[in-house]
């Protein structure tokens, strides 16, 4: 079983059966889902949880992870692993039920989490895509080592209105 640790009170697991009541609290907030991809659904129902879980069961090797704390789920932290000629990257992704944010978490998951895809994974980028308005998103990255690469311009459409996206990214060798 691949876990990650990040710190004395915190790790990233593999998703099991039994997570769905934890993931269906801590996700149904529209606040989480406005900055996600519309595959994270709203409202975040029992059965999309159930769905998400069971969709990972079996993925090889581990990409998406419960972040627990004091052995309570949190939220969700994965890797999409690239394909072909971007092979040797991954985007990364994350959320956090609102009761543990400000408290710097999501950037020890992220610090926690790349590192796992660059020495565990031996990939050489990960990388993340954050719509524009998600200043604290952008602050977990820089503060986790991520550079801001550039915006791509209206290359988001979410809720109907088109958004940049700002990019950012860590390769192997950064500081």
């Amino acid at each position: 079983m691949t876990i990650v640790p990040v710190d004395s009170h915190t790790r990233l697991r593999p998703l099991a059966l039994g997570d769905e009541p934890s993931l269906a609290r801590q996700g149904d907030d529209f606040d989480i889902a406005r900055w996600m991809r519309d595959r994270f659904p709203h409202p975040y129902t029992r059965e999309s949880a159930e769905s998400w879980v069971q969709f990972n069961l079996d993925v090889v090797p581990v990409c998406n992870f419960a972040i627990e704390v004091d052995g309570e789920l949190v939220g969700c932290a994965g890797i999409l692993l690239g394909d072909d000629i971007h092979r040797a990257s991954c985007e990364i992704g994350y959320w956090l039920g609102r009761t543990h944010w400000g408290k710097g978490t999501a950037t020890r998951v992220v610090r926690a989490l790349t590192q796992h895809a660059m020495d565990g994974l031996r990939l050489e980028r990960v990388f993340a895509s954050v719509f524009e308005g998600n200043v604290a998103s952008c602050r977990v990255l820089e503060k986790s080592g991520f550079r801001h690469e550039g915006v791509m311009r209206r290359s988001v459409l979410k809720n109907g209105v088109h958004l940049d996206s700002h990019l950012y990214a860590r390769v192997v060798g950064d500081p």
